[in-house]
């Protein structure tokens, strides 16, 4: 059997930036083993797959190692494909997530797409001795989030010297650990790092804005925010805070499509 695969880089408005994704639109489901062994083969943060049912594109996604509840970058790299590739009229495409529900992504005149994801609902604890070791820089607040830590810093430059024991912070039991402070440039900036999921560190993470929006627009006192994930590719983003559902706004480039044998 041959599939088409395309891959996208998105949060990007050019090659070679932002977080490159995957993205499978088959015909029909495929076994979840299957899918697991194509993310394993694209070795990339995250391969989707998607199925039209309804009038609805169903949505999974999968890193080389498991399959995850949430994944902005790939959202919006599988919308990417369907805007440009298959010939849709309409400016809105509805996703549903097994695991994460209702999702829809919107193409504007200017080419920026648009994620529209349910909000994170964090949980603020006490600072945990294995995280900031694992981490290797205390945080001044720590919040819990449905997959993730949040951890906050002062600074930008915090951020950015970070250099985390990978092998500490897969023992934890999360997805992810998010470090974010306040941007230099832009409203705030972040980092990602998911070693369980076999993703050292995320290029731009859509799912952790989930959790970063609702807390910068609180603190900032603004519901619409500009923000960059400071990977080594890095990532633009616009953010804006609806309460019950977030809107993550950014760019896609395509770099490559073809065929895979299954």
């Amino acid at each position: 059997m041959r599939q088409k695969i395309y891959q996208i880089d998105a949060f990007a408005s050019k090659t070679f930036g932002g977080n490159p994704a995957a993205v499978c639109i088959l015909e029909k489901w495929l076994e979840a083993e299957l899918m697991q062994k194509i993310a394993q083969e694209n070795n990339l943060a995250e391969t989707a797959f998607a199925v039209k049912k309804d009038g609805v594109y169903e949505l999974r996604w999968f890193t080389p190692e498991v399959e995850v509840d949430l994944c902005g970058h790939a959202t919006l790299a599988t919308a990417y494909v369907l805007f440009h590739y298959y010939e849709l009229k309409e400016n809105t495409i509805r996703f549903y997530s097994p695991r994460s529900g209702e999702l829809t992504v919107e193409k504007a005149a200017n080419g920026w797409l648009t994620l529209d994801f349910p909000t994170d609902h964090l949980v603020g604890i006490q600072n945990l001795q294995e995280l900031d070791e694992a981490i290797g820089a205390k945080p001044i607040k720590t919040f819990k989030g449905k997959t993730d830590y949040m951890l906050i810093y002062n600074t930008q430059q915090e951020v950015e010297s970070i250099q985390p024991n990978h092998h500490l912070l897969s023992q934890l039991d999360v997805r992810g650990v998010i470090v974010t402070a306040p941007g230099n440039e832009v409203d705030f900036v972040s980092r990602f790092f998911a070693p369980a999921c076999g993703i050292p560190e995320d290029p731009v993470t859509g799912s952790a804005h989930t959790s970063l929006t609702p807390y910068w627009s609180e603190v900032l006192q603004k519901t619409k925010m500009t923000a960059k994930q400071l990977s080594k590719r890095q990532g633009d983003l616009v953010c804006e805070y609806l309460g019950e559902r977030v809107k993550i706004s950014g760019k896609a480039a395509p770099y490559l499509f073809g065929e895979i044998n299954i």
